[in-house]
């Protein structure tokens, strides 16, 4: 574990980073998904296709059987938080099948997503549901643990990358790549993307739980890409302190997923390192890059 000298409470976070390096006029951008994906994608920075995008009940009426001739999709609260509503699907026969292998039928899918529009995953707003591309993981992933989606979470302050760490999902989260629903965090060696021991909120270790994989000292695929979309993102999302989201497509590559304007501290234990020094030693270091005027 870190020493408590090193590490960067969440008191410390807000007042010291959050609230004077992000102006509140920009967190829509960052908690609306749909917005997210919008401002980035007019800098061309890849994002998981939209199919649709739905707002009302008589808009999902109108849009069911379009969405039931898809033959796989991810359903996602646009506004929804740590990994609450997202239902990843595939059609099988006359039902759907989510990557844990439970059924789904047509009657809870649209329960599913009209939960979504009341805003049961979004801390009861009003919602819209994404109805996205779905994602295969890269094989480094699933070589390690074949269900779900890893995903690969950086700090940037600045516009400089300071720690990450990949969530890699285990059968206690349901394939989910979610630390609070029971995913593991790998720490990352910043500089050349090499996976490091991995930690479960009690104990490090070097081979994932359930498969006995190991994965520390893998490198990660794609990582000069990833620093730079990182980077890009920073630039196109107005806030100085927020975690970036990507996963590693089979096909499409590297992909934006979200951006968060208060990311969790649990990096910190997941790399054995604290943020406070890292984070003094970049202040007043923002670097003017391509993506600013």
């Amino acid at each position: 574990m870190v020493k408590s000298t090193e590490i960067l409470g969440i008191n410390q976070r807000n007042l010291g980073y959050i609230y004077p390096s992000n102006p509140r006029k920009y967190f829509p951008v960052a908690d609306d998904k749909a917005l997210t994906k919008k401002k980035l994608s007019q800098f061309n920075i890849p994002v998981a296709p939209t199919y649709y995008l739905i707002s009302t009940m008589g808009e999902l009426n109108s849009l069911w059987d379009k969405i039931c001739q898809l033959s796989e999709f991810a359903i996602k609260p646009s506004k929804g938080r740590a990994g609450g509503g997202i239902l990843v699907l595939k059609r099988q026969g006359k039902s759907w099948i989510s990557p844990s292998g439970k059924i789904y039928g047509n009657r809870e899918v649209r329960k599913h997503m009209a939960d979504i529009i009341f805003g049961v995953y979004s801390f009861g707003l009003w919602d819209k549901v994404m109805i996205e591309y779905r994602i295969y993981s890269h094989q480094v992933f699933l070589d390690i643990f074949p269900i779900g989606v890893a995903d690969i979470r950086i700090i940037v302050y600045n516009n400089i990358p300071i720690m990450s760490m990949v969530r890699i999902p285990t059968e206690k989260s349901g394939g989910k790549a979610n630390l609070h629903q029971g995913a593991i965090g790998v720490g990352v060696d910043l500089n050349i993307g090499l996976m490091k021991d991995g930690f479960d909120g009690l104990s490090y270790f070097s081979k994932h739980p359930d498969t006995d994989v190991k994965f520390k000292g893998n490198r990660l695929p794609f990582w000069k890409e990833i620093l730079d979309m990182t980077k890009k993102t920073s630039y196109a999302v107005p806030l100085n302190y927020l975690g970036v989201d990507i996963v590693i497509d089979r096909e499409k590559g590297p992909l934006i997923m979200e951006v968060n304007a208060r990311p969790g501290l649990e990096i910190q234990n997941v790399n054995r390192s604290g943020l406070r020094e890292i984070l003094e030693r970049h202040e007043g270091t923002r670097i003017k890059g391509e993506m600013e005027g």
